[in-house]
């Protein structure tokens, strides 16, 4: 038995983007974010809901932009947040148009892209084929297409997030480097580039997976490879699509854990399908944890490899679920250990054994239950996302090893749950398709059917195993 040293890495010295009136970079605390999910053109609720998140102690706010109706709607909601003395830069969330992005680079502090649909078109899952010089011909498109958005953000200081998602990388990323973590930090250098060449600095990175595991060995990845190129960008952590409940908060607190335990992350979001104020004290408890330390706890691998988690830490239960989680996502990774033990005198043994199954499942390795892959409600879902995600549990929860995709949009849906077994996505107002893995087999139906016709697909592909 050998003790395992639980202390944190010096933070990573990065580089300062300004947003507003806020500093991301490693001089600075970590940053608090959240998301609304209001419909960004209804400028009374995005204040409130705003408010609410600023209250909670959130210091940035993304919204959902799809057009520059959205644009107008979101200098509309800064201009009565200021009104009441509320300054927090607003951040807009753009994909698939990148005319939008320049207009709200005119209007907002901070402007979020995609790599995978700011210039290629929405991907297809098809495999594409080029030469290297027609490659080429395609990075130098990119590269022009994006210096008109850097000399818009230049003249009108707004700092520029790039957001990378699994499950949006674009068919030529796939086509050339696969659905890998390779794939996904070559996604973000092509536009860092551009950014280095032309000596725009304010900059945020984002490298997003909806598995932790994929989410740490990536984020690892970039850093070494800005590290090569010379390069030192703040960056935002999150898990997305992490879902909700207990589960939701263990899979945030693993990933984003095991990140700032190596010293790496600037701001952090935690993605849960909740209300966007319910994600900040998580996250602000995941932060807390690495800057006041876990000087009650000890870690030990045994001779046979798993790992002993021994606690005398006395705190409510969610929160000894965020520290145990946020604890073990380091040594989880690196110590590839199949299994787990916690103790803790404060709780019972039968719920810290279900703990350590739960956070072994959320660092993929095991899966004893279902799990759900559940993105956080945004502007651009057309249903209730937490009333949705509660029907399928409720149907669904005793099934034992399926992973099951609830997601409210296209954007990130099909691509996020490519792991998953099953998955329910909004396919416009009231209306739902479901996938069996990528393939979409059942098509815009009605969303008041799609729980029943969700259990019917799995029933007919005799995947319907209950636990014992």
């Amino acid at each position: 038995m050998r003790r395992i040293d639980l202390s944190v890495k010096k933070r990573r010295k990065t580089s300062t983007t300004r947003v507003g009136n806020t500093f991301i970079g490693s001089e600075y605390p970590i940053r608090i974010q959240s998301m609304a999910n209001t419909d960004t053109n209804d400028v009374a609720a995005s204040v409130e809901q705003a408010k609410r998140i600023v209250a909670a102690g959130g210091e940035l706010v993304r919204f959902t932009t799809q057009g520059t109706r959205e644009v107008e709607s979101l200098g509309q909601t800064a201009e009565m947040l200021h009104r009441e003395g509320i300054t927090i830069p607003l951040v807009a969330d753009i994909h698939f148009n990148a005319n939008v992005a320049d207009e709200a680079a005119k209007t907002v502090e901070k402007v979020r892209i995609n790599p995978g649909n700011y210039v290629d078109p929405a991907r297809k899952f098809i495999h594409l084929e080029y030469t290297d010089e027609e490659y080429e011909a395609e990075l130098k498109r990119l590269r022009e297409r994006f210096i008109r958005l850097l000399d818009i953000c230049k003249e009108h200081h707004t700092a520029l997030r790039i957001g990378v998602n699994h499950g949006s990388l674009s068919d030529r990323i796939m086509s050339r480097y696969g659905d890998t973590p390779a794939g996904m930090v070559e996604s973000c250098m092509e536009f860092l580039r551009v950014c280095k060449e032309e000596n725009f600095n304010d900059v945020v990175i984002s490298i997003k997976a909806s598995t932790t595991k994929i989410m740490v060995e990536t984020v690892r990845m970039l850093v070494g490879q800005m590290e090569k190129e010379n390069m030192c960008f703040p960056l935002h952590l999150g898990v997305t699509e992490a879902g909700e409940g207990e589960d939701g908060r263990i899979k945030s607190a693993l990933g984003i854990g095991a990140l700032l335990a190596d010293g790496i992350g600037d701001t952090v979001r935690v993605s849960l399908s909740e209300s966007p104020e319910s994600e900040i004290p998580v996250a602000k408890e995941i932060v807390r944890r690495f800057e006041n330390g876990n000087a009650k706890v000890s870690l030990y691998q045994l001779d046979d490899g798993s790992l002993l988690y021994k606690s005398e830490e006395d705190c409510s239960w969610e929160t000894f679920c965020i520290h145990a989680s946020a604890d073990l996502g380091k040594p989880l990774f690196d110590t590839g250990a199949k299994q787990l033990r916690i103790e803790n005198p404060h709780f019972g043994e039968d719920r810290l054994q279900t703990l350590a199954k739960d956070i072994l499942q959320a660092a993929g390795v095991i899966r004893y239950k279902t799990e759900y892959v559940s993105c956080p409600s945004c502007g651009r879902t057309l249903f209730d996302i937490e009333k949705t995600i509660a029907e399928v549990k409720a149907a669904t929860s005793r099934l034992k090893g399926l992973k099951i995709a609830v997601m409210g949009c296209i954007v990130n849906g099909p691509g996020e749950m490519a792991d998953a077994d099953y998955g329910y996505v909004g396919a416009g107002r009231g209306r739902v398709s479901l996938y069996k893995g990528k393939e979409c087999v059942v098509k815009n139906i009605p969303q008041e059917e799609a729980v029943e016709r969700l259990v019917e697909l799995i029933k007919e592909n005799s995947d319907w195993k209950e636990q014992e």
